[in-house]
């Protein structure tokens, strides 16, 4: 049997690639797949749930290729309650270093209802495919799926015949995310006092966010007695989502005064798979997420920048380096004050007195009102650094594309002074004509945005186009407009590229632009 030796350690249960892939729109590709495997076996992550291998022969290949690489972690795999499925998993699971057969059933009413198994039926059922797995793995994980709408006795009941049968892990699932922080404690507490066998595996918790209690209600667990948390990257699955990894570990390292417990998470790299997850799975992760999002370390107001600027411990309960950032953040916009203003001025590389600090507040302000936030490129604007944004300039430019093959773009640009040439390739237009641009004049800088807006209607309206470049931890933004789409968005390109030089003047050699701004991160 498992026996729980160490009463301060939570385990951490990532299900991103089963429960997580399961939010509609979320589908990963296989190389997708593996390389969130990879980060979550890098950052500590105790048992990655890869997947649903009956599901689909390409789930079946990615739990097995993930198994077969995994350097840390336990692989699991999900299998419903028949030989089927489990012996499927087993299969797939296998050839991990350390593996795990998670087998679950619905047990409450409404579950029951779906197979239409009385209750003796369903606890015979648990007994045959938890026995069954047992069989095959030492380690079998076993959920009473909707446990916290299932009846308290036929619960207990069904769990002592799941230990029985020789699982290793209860998992207690709130599969509705019904359940209140109070009852989540109270339930883990009753069952391990009440059933036979409970001292003998790990009890976990499955908490979804229906009503945005998942956290707590994995907390809660916690201190009833549970001692792994099944959780996902951003929170990400089914509906409103899981319980989110980032949350639990960071909220046990920050409060361990009153939960003194501990995973094995490296949490410098939570930012990093944050992003990767929601780039992946093509679910951005709000701004005001806790922990990930972009404004979880950002103050505007002026009060709280003024505050921080003198002690960021003022408004801040966590180091942003904990979780991979280089810094905090303190975008700019009408609610900042004056100190705020200096501190980003100065990061930029300019030094103002008290009285050019006021007169350009002014402007600050003004600008501030007519927009939500102002960027380092608005600052540099109000500097007037707008005549240096002449370093390389778009001479002329030809693009040929079709349905014949690739398209292809010859660019001729100014650079400083000196007309080059480059003809490039590329999947359409306007990735020829910037490769062309980086051909001319090299450069590191990646493509964050790239929008097209029309202006006015019509096949000769004429289009805007914002281009957004990140280089080395600094941002600049360029735009264009022309009734060409490829002219505007190569002027776009390079009036970005331009900022950005003008940027790296300014930073000078050796200043870390990482600490510009938190936008440079995200």
């Amino acid at each position: 049997m498992t026996n729980v030796t160490d009463q301060d350690r939570v385990l951490i249960f990532d299900t991103t690639l089963r429960d997580g892939e399961q939010s509609p729109g979320a589908t990963m590709t296989h190389a997708e797949k593996l390389e969130i495997a990879e980060l979550l076996d890098d950052m500590g992550v105790d048992i990655i749930e890869a997947g649903f291998p009956i599901a689909s022969e390409g789930d079946f290949k990615a739990v097995s290729e993930i198994a077969e690489r995994s350097k840390n972690s336990r692989i699991c795999g999900l299998a419903r309650a028949n030989f089927a499925d489990i012996d499927r998993c087993w299969e797939a699971v296998k050839h991990a270093k350390k593996n795990r057969i998670h087998t679950f059933i619905g047990t409450s009413p409404l579950h029951r209802a779906i197979p239409n198994l009385t209750q003796d039926e369903m606890a015979d059922k648990i007994h045959e495919t938890v026995t069954h797995a047992r069989n095959l793995c030492e380690n079998v994980q076993w959920s009473p799926m909707d446990a916290t709408r299932t009846e308290w006795d036929y619960l207990c009941r069904v769990i002592e015949i799941a230990i029985k049968a020789g699982a290793t892990t209860i998992n207690i699932p709130d599969t509705v995310g019904y359940t209140a922080p109070m009852e989540s404690a109270d339930l883990i507490r009753r069952l391990i006092e009440t059933v036979p066998g409970a001292d003998d595996v790990i009890f976990a918790t499955h908490c979804h966010n229906d009503l945005g209690m998942a956290t707590a209600n994995s907390l809660a667990a916690v201190a009833g007695g549970a001692r792994q948390i099944e959780c996902t990257i951003n929170g990400l699955g089914e509906r409103a989502g899981n319980t989110a990894l980032e949350e639990v570990v960071m909220a046990l390292r920050t409060r361990n005064d009153i939960m003194p417990w501990h995973t094995g998470i490296d949490t410098t790299k939570i930012m990093h798979i944050s992003r990767r997850v929601a780039t992946v799975s093509g679910f951005n992760v709000q701004f005001n997420k806790a922990i990930v999002g972009k404004n979880a370390f950002a103050h505007e107001s002026g009060i709280h920048q003024d505050g921080m600027l003198k002690n960021r411990e003022n408004f801040e309960i966590m180091r942003p380096e904990d979780i991979g950032l280089s810094g905090t953040s303190l975008p700019l916009g009408k609610h900042s004050g004056r100190a705020a203003l200096r501190d980003k001025l100065e990061t930029l590389g300019y030094e103002v007195g008290d009285n050019q600090l006021k007169d350009i507040f002014v402007r600050f302000k003004d600008l501030a009102d007519r927009k939500k936030e102002v960027f380092d490129d608005d600052l540099i604007a109000l500097m007037t650094l707008d005549e240096e944004y002449d370093h390389l300039q778009l001479v002329s430019m030809k693009v040929t594309c079709g349905t014949g093959g690739q398209a292809e773009s010859t660019v001729e640009l100014e650079v400083d002074g000196k007309d080059i040439i480059a003809t490039e390739h590329g999947d359409g237009p306007v990735d020829a004509t910037f490769k062309a641009i980086r051909a001319i004049y090299p450069n590191k800088a990646h493509l964050q945005l790239y929008q097209v807006h029309a202006v006015t209607a019509g096949t000769d309206a004429q289009a805007t186009v914002s281009v957004r470049l990140e280089e080395d931890g600094m941002i600049a933004t360029g735009q264009s407009a022309n009734t060409d789409t490829v002219v505007a968005s190569a002027k776009a390109y390079i009036h970005a590229l331009n900022r950005l030089i003008v940027r790296r003047e300014k930073t000078g050699p050796g200043a870390d632009a990482r600490e510009i701004s938190y936008k440079d991160l995200t």
